[in-house]
């Protein structure tokens, strides 16, 4: 180094400290903001500002979708997709309703199957309520919801035909005629993103059916269709009304104990699994304090539109104790749109189950958002 490139370098060197040291007077000076919470916003330049109005809750809405992103992947967007195809391969004549085995295309090279229940009554240019029904973790995927499972108390695509219903019932990549699935060769950064493109192009073609009321249109699931049910909630907003059953609760107070550890490396392993969020353990090392968004956040961004939670008190997945401080922090939201009413909960004091009663009061409570006598 000569001495004049060195001179040039020492007041380089200078000129950096100087404007460090302006910026780190400036910071200093600042005003002080809000502490980052759920009624808090990003601006632009960084601060944060206090959720006032409902105009500014949309604000941070959108900033809960982005951060549901920044883990899950970004939402691929619908335009230019080949048309759907629906392929009926089979059907069953029940006294309510038809079912039919379909699949169609959700994407190129995307093939889709699920169950789809049409009411049977119905008049001339009746239009009808439709539901998006999402299984739990169950190796047979959507036949589970229809009641082919171990557990009867999860038939709830079946026992909303019998109400009345339009109803399609997807299976998750990796079960039902979706297994086996390689996560590792498609498009999406997680199996929960494809999870909810695909339940987006469910609503797609439920709006495209003509005995479909495309206004009144909701979505139910238990445990893994129960969280799936938020996810794809707070991404399309068609949705008018969300079911979660034993679905969530806020990730601080989410402990299956030893068990989680062992088999997935963390207490929050089970959702950095392939077929889940990996990111979560590639990108924020299962440290929730990390992480970009929170079920609470989740629940609040469905504001104003309804939502109903079946939260067992003995729930050994999802911590009761959590639900009912998430739902505190998702109900001043409700409340700023003056909405309280359509955030409910029901404490059954059973385990990680939907209970027939609970299930009554969920779809007394879609009948009455979606405008339908389902009894």
């Amino acid at each position: 180094m000569n001495r004049r490139s060195g001179f040039l370098f020492l007041l380089e060197k200078c000129f950096r400290v100087l404007v460090s040291g302006i910026f780190l007077f400036l910071v200093q000076c600042k005003p002080s903001v809000p502490q980052k919470g759920l009624l808090t916003y990003t601006e632009e330049n960084g601060n944060y500002k206090p959720v006032t109005n409902p105009a500014e809750w949309e604000i941070k809405r959108k900033q809960v979708l982005k951060g549901m992103e920044e883990a899950m992947g970004a939402l691929p967007s619908r335009e230019g997709l080949p048309p759907m195809d629906v392929e009926y391969t089979d059907s069953l004549e029940e006294a309510a309703y038809t079912r039919y085995d379909i699949r169609f295309v959700a994407a190129v090279n995307e093939i889709l199957p699920a169950y789809l229940y049409i009411p049977r009554d119905k008049g001339e240019n009746q239009k009808f309520p439709a539901m998006l029904a999402l299984h739990e973790t169950d190796s047979i995927g959507k036949k589970s919801v229809d009641g082919q499972g171990k557990n009867k108390n999860l038939a709830y695509a079946k026992e909303l035909a019998v109400r009345g219903y339009v109803v399609i019932a997807p299976d998750y990549p990796g079960f039902g005629d979706l297994q086996p699935y390689d996560f590792s060769s498609d498009r999406y950064w997680s199996g929960t993103m494809k999870g909810i493109f695909d339940h987006i192009r469910c609503i797609d073609l439920l709006v495209s059916r003509p005995e479909v009321d495309s206004g009144r249109i909701g979505v139910i699931g238990h445990s893994l269709g129960g969280h799936n049910a938020l996810f794809v909630g707070a991404f399309d907003t068609r949705l008018k009304a969300i079911i979660s059953s034993c679905g969530w609760t806020p990730f601080a107070d989410y402990d299956i104990g030893p068990f989680a550890v062992e088999k997935y490396g963390g207490r929050l392993g089970p959702y950095a699994q392939e077929r889940y969020m990996p990111l979560l353990r590639d990108k924020y090392h299962l440290e929730d304090a990390l992480f970009p968004f929170d079920f609470t956040d989740i629940i609040a961004s469905l504001a104003p539109r309804a939502f109903f939670s079946n939260s067992p008190e003995r729930d050994d997945n999802f911590d009761v104790r959590g639900v009912r401080k998430g739902i505190g922090e998702a109900m001043k939201v409700y409340r700023m749109f003056v909405q309280e009413d359509r955030l409910q909960v029901r404490y059954p004091d059973t385990k990680h189950d939907f209970p027939e009663e609970v299930r009554r009061e969920a779809y007394r409570f879609l009948d009455s958002i979606l405008g339908h006598k389902g009894e």
